[in-house]
């Protein structure tokens, strides 16, 4: 027993060596039928092993596109079950356009546009109006939600365009103001009759927000979903196995040539952004922007061409990208340097053609086109 001692210790050493021992003893004493039928068990057992492996891995992506908001939206996200979720997605779209589109005439925006006060029945209208709050009163009123008559004057909404002067601009301005709106948790009213709503820049970005904690829900981890520009971006691309992109359109940019000024890699962010892109008109050689200063009553006319900003949620960008485009390049670049939990990409005109601004958080992310 002494001498085989060496021998049994190099096998304990080396389990490899067990294994090639044992399958050649195998090979010396077993007759061919059983070694094939051994052979046979190995083999769909390994293919077994390697299609479980690959269905646990697999990559299921589903995308999905519709129409919602006056606009399009594109949503692809990753899912083991591969489901289509669209139906489910539209719905939610629907009853969320039913409470806040002031272009559907019973919805509950238009509601309280006509009358004095309003029961909240939907689950949409109060994180509007509660974020509507927040924003304004940060913005020193760059922005707020009760430009809505200032909207229909200038031609930017359902209503009729009446072209103001000057006259006509204050006499509506006696009804614009975000502190002329009261709300609790279960409803909102107006002393003024002449006071309305208008959600339609930060609207968008709260649907992206539903959609992805819709999403969420049904424990999906990597999505993008977009609105109209409007993004949510969690987890990563699993087909390309890298974080998820989404291009910054230039405002040189038309419906006929569109070009991207910029790219962007979105971790776990949502984007949003707002610009004198193509909802203007001209008259008389004078370009008016849709984007209305809530302070002064006109459409803005200054040098910010863009405002991408960048948010845990597309609600906050989305209020975020309009506050800084009426605030205009100087103040709004002096208000991102203050704020933490935002980061921003301005895109603003010089005498030589344009210029980009980026708050320090977002720069590593973004590549810009030269």
């Amino acid at each position: 027993m002494a001498g085989s001692e060496p021998f049994l210790n190099g096998l304990f050493e080396s389990p490899i060596k067990v294994f090639l021992l044992i399958c050649t003893d195998i090979k010396i004493r077993m007759n061919n039928r059983v070694k094939n039928a051994l052979y046979s068990i190995a083999l769909v057992a390994l293919v077994f092993v390697v299609w479980k492996y690959r269905q646990a891995n697999s990559i299921n992506e589903v995308k999905i596109e519709g129409k919602t908001m006056g606009t399009a939206y594109h949503i692809t996200y990753y899912d083991k079950q591969s489901r289509n979720l669209k139906p489910q997605i539209d719905s939610l779209l629907l009853v969320f356009n039913q409470s806040v589109s002031t272009y559907i005439k019973d919805s509950e925006i238009s509601a309280f546009n006509e009358g004095n006060s309003f029961q909240l029945n939907l689950p949409y209208f109060l994180p509007l109006l509660e974020k509507s709050k927040e924003v304004e009163n940060l913005s020193d009123g760059a922005f707020d939600p009760t430009v809505m008559p200032l909207v229909n004057a200038w031609g930017f909404g359902p209503g009729k365009k009446i072209r103001p002067d000057s006259a006509k601009v204050d006499s509506i301005m006696e009804f614009v103001g975000f502190e002329k709106i009261q709300f609790s948790s279960d409803s909102v009213w107006k002393e003024d009759v002449r006071v309305q709503l208008d959600f339609s820049a930060i609207a968008k970005g709260y649907g992206v927000d539903i959609v992805a904690a819709y999403l969420q829900s049904k424990d999906i981890v990597d999505w993008f979903v977009e609105i109209g520009g409007e993004i949510s971006a969690f987890g990563k691309n699993q087909k390309l196995d890298k974080a998820w992109e989404a291009a910054i359109l230039d405002p040189a940019s038309t419906y006929e040539n569109l070009i991207n000024k910029a790219y962007v890699k979105l971790e776990d962010k949502a984007m949003a952004t707002s610009g004198n892109y193509f909802n203007f008109y001209e008259e008389a050689g004078i370009k008016y922007s849709h984007t209305i200063n809530p302070t002064t009553g006109y459409t803005i006319r200054h040098e910010l061409l863009s405002a991408s900003v960048f948010a845990k949620d597309c609600m906050t960008a989305d209020a975020w990208a309009t506050a800084f485009m009426v605030m205009g390049k100087d103040e709004a670049i002096k208000k991102i340097n203050q704020m933490r939990e935002l980061d921003a990409l301005f895109i603003y005109s010089t005498e030589g053609g344009t210029e980009t601004f980026m708050s320090e958080g977002i720069k590593p992310m973004i590549t810009i086109n030269p």
